[in-house]
């Protein structure tokens, strides 16, 4: 490939609007063209980046088995109406009319369309296990698209789908993805993690996420570096608490805390440590009549200690809360606690609620918490003296670095990372809900194993520059990078040694199976060099008058800050044999 005949397109300065690293690379770079709110051109040069994941995708999905196919982007209602998720999906899911006033949606995943597949394709156990896959564009209408293809509302996604007949089964096809995956993400040349993860609204029971480590990440990454546990934090958990509560050592005292309706602020004005302090938090559940509609509400407070905070997930998973929740409103507060949030406590209450204490506050002893009454606290709290042991405990809380591992090897550290990749492992839960069957072993009709796995396709090279780039630019490995090499001959256009040497070079790589590009524009070494090094192709040669006659190249691979001097002779075979180690 020439300069000439290509599409380049780089700006000095990012748009305004672009906040990280990646969006101002990629823009600057002409990757991508904003089109409209979270919707971008993928322009020709960020389009060969987005080939080459594909490619690198679609020959491992491949060589695990599974089959490419292609569904609609345009879906219709009525599979989403089997599994109730055109109700629950909620406003992320765009949905549109035709003409005759018929619902459909713009896919934002295919779990339905493809078990409407299986279930009318695959008949027999003889047919399993089966493994679709599609690399396909996808639409959610994200409430606040930004960071451009990190988190945008079009994007382009590898999504495949597994059928086993039985569950045990289902865990091989499992195991054999999250094994392509690790295979994908090595191949990219990527630092990333393997984390157990909440499966959210796809579903299902077992779930991994792939996170490339970042420092701009949005996802906190939770591990123990002594072992292999490794979780995000929605669902990562710590041991539980060891050692057995204290005995109470204080009298339970009003204490006067005029303004301070914080725990830290609390444990200032006392002096006492934070994890001393007991935060409240009041929920509610809505309870509706056989018609549907809400005639009361359910109110709960949730006791967290005060540095922790809420891990809404986990809550989620409390008997009672799995049906959904909201928080409570003031005058729900007012009514229940007969005071103001900032202020609250299990004592003295007005009304009677559910009480949900963390784990680590039911081995708490003398601890503080709001009096229900504005400018106090009460100090000196203990179970079963001052009120009765809880009857509900759980984790409810986000862990913190430091915290020991639930596995006893090691303490938790936290950094961050993005989401790349998502293995699941649905189970029964589409199938059933579409009466997906198959005829079994024993000739009779059983629901098929689901799994599902996905990778954004285009989020990789976002987080790839993320984890890869420098104050010039972008910074690619060899296997996604737009051109792997760079050929930039100093006055061409005057020199027909450097022009000679330069479509030579170019020739031979280009025979040799090196995507190469020639850059052949005619500008300034300064401008040219820029210009890539921005774009962040990983090999550069550089041809000149001067270097010729001795028969000389300059060699610079992007990561490196100063370039090497090699005989022209040499380059090629140094190119092929270097290409992929970096």
């Amino acid at each position: 490939m020439k300069a000439s005949q290509f599409f380049i397109s780089t700006l000095k300065e990012a748009p305004a609007d672009a906040e990280i690293v990646s969006h101002q690379l990629m823009m600057r770079a002409g990757l991508i063209k904003k089109l409209g709110a979270g919707i971008y051109n993928y322009m020709p040069m960020g389009l060969r980046v987005i080939r080459k994941v594909e490619a690198i995708v679609r020959e491992e999905m491949n060589r695990a088995g599974a089959v490419e196919c292609t569904m609609p982007v345009v879906q219709p209602a009525e599979l989403w109406q089997e599994t109730g998720r055109f109700e629950k999906m909620g406003p992320e899911l765009l949905r549109i009319k035709d003409r005759h006033q018929r619902d459909f949606v713009i896919q934002p995943t295919s779990e339905e369309v493809v078990t409407d597949i299986a279930r009318q394709e695959l008949r027999s156990h003889k047919q399993l296990p089966k493994n679709f896959y599609q690399i396909q564009t996808k639409f959610r209408d994200e409430r606040r698209p930004r960071f451009g293809l990190m988190r945008g509302r079009e994007f382009i996604m590898k999504d495949a789908y597994s059928f086993d007949k039985s569950r045990e089964a289902a865990q091989i096809s499992y195991q054999s993805m999250r094994a392509a995956y690790a295979r994908i993400f090595d191949r990219f040349g990527l630092s990333y993690r393997a984390v157990r993860a909440d499966s959210g609204a796809i579903g299902g029971d077992l779930s991994e996420e792939f996170q490339v480590i970042a420092a701009t990440g949005e996802d906190a990454i939770v591990y123990c570096a002594a072992s292999d546990y490794a979780a995000n934090m929605e669902k990562a958990e710590s041991a539980p608490p060891g050692a057995a509560r204290p005995v109470p050592g204080e009298a339970q005292t009003l204490t006067p805390t005029p303004g301070k309706s914080t725990c830290a602020a609390v444990a200032e004005l006392l002096g006492l440590p934070l994890e001393r302090t007991v935060k409240s938090l009041v929920l509610a559940t809505d309870e509706k009549n056989e018609a549907g509609d809400i005639v009361g509400a359910r109110v709960w407070l949730l006791l967290l200690r005060g540095d922790h905070d809420m891990n809404e997930v986990k809550v989620s998973k409390v008997a009672g809360l799995d049906a959904g929740f909201r928080f409570a409103t003031v005058a729900e507060i007012e009514e229940h606690f007969g005071a103001k949030p900032g202020y609250l406590g299990p004592l003295n209450l007005l009304k009677p609620v559910t009480i949900v204490a963390d784990r680590e506050v039911a081995v708490m002893a003398d601890w503080v918490c709001g009096a229900n009454r504005e400018d106090f606290h009460v100090t000196g709290v203990n179970w079963g003296r001052d009120l009765p042991e809880p009857a509900l405990v759980a984790d409810l809380r986000n862990v913190v670095a430091g915290d020991p591992s639930p596995d006893g090897k090691g303490e938790l550290t936290i950094e961050r990372g993005i989401e790349i990749g998502h293995v699941f492992y649905l189970g029964t839960k589409y199938s059933k809900a579409m009466n997906a069957t198959f005829l079994g072993e024993d000739g009779k009709p059983a629901f098929f194993e689901m799994g599902c796995y996905g990778i954004g396709i285009t989020r990789l090279p976002a987080a790839a520059i993320e984890q890869n780039h420098d104050e010039r630019g972008i910074i690619w490995p060899d296997a996604i990078a737009p051109f792997t090499v760079v050929l930039c001959p100093i006055g061409m256009d005057r020199s027909e040694a450097v022009r000679n040497a330069a479509q030579k070079l170019h020739a031979d790589l280009i025979a040799a199976g090196v995507d190469v590009i020639l850059d052949d524009r005619g500008e300034r070494p300064g401008a040219m060099f820029a210009d890539w090094e921005l774009i962040g192709v990983p090999h550069r040669v550089v041809l000149s008058d001067r270097g010729l006659k001795e028969g000389q190249v300059e060699y610079q691979h992007r990561r490196a800050s100063t370039a090497t001097q090699m005989d022209l002779a040499d380059v090629a075979h140094y190119l092929l044999d270097h290409i992929g180690k970096q």
